[in-house]
């Protein structure tokens, strides 16, 4: 049916590479790229002795839109699933426009020289792809991504009015090691370390990072102490669903990552602007990114489960209501089935089921469009087949 190109060979494109292979009916032609090609070669060669299907490879620089360009005329395929870095959304964006190729990417733009992300970027291009006849599909992970259709599925289902959103992610697991990221370490630092936010009334309110916390229980984990972050999904969320007093995002830290965030800032290690060393100008997150456990490598020893969802209380037929739709993943099962651990595998399936929604007609339309403006059904029904299923609890005490 479908010809992709999955740009990124890290840890979620591992599990998007996996994915689209075990779809053989859906993705017909599968292109796997970055910058380095032998990661590419190791995960096709991966894939072809658990599935025996063939992964063409490819090198390109993602930041260079040239390259780009050149490939995708080339190849010629219908679907780009972006998964590489942040900061390279918007040349891959462009290059998809200069190709005629749809898009579809996991997590929003980023500079790179500022720890600072929004889909104000991203959003501009929505006339370009609109009069191009693409499609461009934005975060389609799982936060962004799943919880995003979790609370479309709400609003369709569940509710009338949707008031108090609350999005919960835990990460149960432990992978053995005194410090590490569960995905890139510059975009992750930079991630957990800027001032939390969260929309109330009508407006952003900003916190200091961590500086708001409770313990919340997460089903069969128990209780975790949870921090209000900033996460993008926020953003989109309280636009397409305007009928939301608040909306926040919580995701839960061990005392010792704590430990070691503070001291990493605190030495000028999570720096993001050039130092001089030795002659020559580095990065600091960059080096230290290059000393830290590599994320792709932690799912061999990774044990426990992940638990993400979202608690909402809003009106339904005149009534209070509370509703929490979530998932339970784990790090064991992940490995198993794909090499990697629970954080990527929850992010590439549903890139990967995205991708099949777009493929089979079911989320395409011209221009620009977040995940939970697409009819959030079908995309449910395939989380259950592919890997993620969902519970979910009515009218219970959301602890919020």
């Amino acid at each position: 049916m479908g010809k992709v190109l999955i740009i990124g060979a890290g840890g979620v494109g591992t599990v998007v590479t996996h994915k689209v292979a075990q779809n053989p009916e859906v993705f017909t032609d599968i292109m796997l790229a970055s910058r380095t090609k032998s990661k590419c070669d190791a995960i096709a060669t991966d894939v072809k002795n658990r599935y025996g299907v063939e992964i063409k490879t490819a090198s390109v620089d993602a930041e260079i839109v040239d390259e780009l360009v050149k490939l995708l005329k080339e190849f010629r395929p219908e679907l780009v699933i972006n998964v590489a870095l942040p900061y390279q959304d918007l040349t891959i964006m462009d290059a998809c426009l200069e190709a005629g190729v749809n898009y579809l990417d996991t997590a929003n733009y980023e500079p790179k020289d500022e720890a600072h992300f929004e889909y104000s970027w991203q959003w501009a291009y929505k006339n370009r792809f609109e009069k191009a006849g693409l499609t461009a599909i934005l975060g389609c992970g799982f936060d962004p991504g799943v919880t995003s259709v979790f609370t479309a599925y709400a609003a369709k289902h569940h509710f009338d009015e949707i008031q108090y959103l609350d999005i919960v992610d835990c990460n149960a697991g432990d992978h053995g090691k005194p410090f590490a990221t569960n995905f890139n370490p510059e975009i992750n630092i930079r991630e957990v370390t800027q001032r939390g936010k969260y929309w109330e009334n009508g407006q952003w309110v900003e916190t200091e990072p961590h500086e708001i916390h409770k313990p919340l229980t997460y089903p069969e984990i128990g209780p975790k102490e949870s921090y209000l972050i900033y996460h993008e999904e926020l953003e989109s969320l309280v636009k397409n669903f305007p009928t939301i007093k608040r909306a926040r995002f919580w995701m839960t830290f061990g005392q010792e990552y704590l430990t070691h965030l503070r001291v990493i800032q605190n030495i000028g290690m999570a720096r993001i602007d050039e130092v001089e060393f030795n002659g020559q100008k580095i990065v600091p997150i960059q080096f230290l990114k290059a000393v830290l456990p590599n994320p792709g490598d932690l799912g061999e020893n990774y044990k426990g489960w992940t638990s993400i969802g979202c608690r909402i209380r809003g009106i339904k037929d005149g009534k209070e209501k509370t509703y929490y739709i979530f998932n339970n993943c784990s790090h064991e099962a992940a490995y198993k089935e794909t090499g990697t651990q629970g954080v990527s595998y929850t992010t590439g399936v549903p890139a990967m089921i995205g991708a099949m929604m777009f493929l089979q007609g079911k989320w395409k339309k011209p221009g620009v469009f977040n995940v939970e403006e697409f009819d959030p059904d079908p995309f449910m029904e395939q989380l259950n087949k592919q890997g993620l299923p969902w519970q979910e609890l009515i009218d219970v005490d959301l602890e919020l």
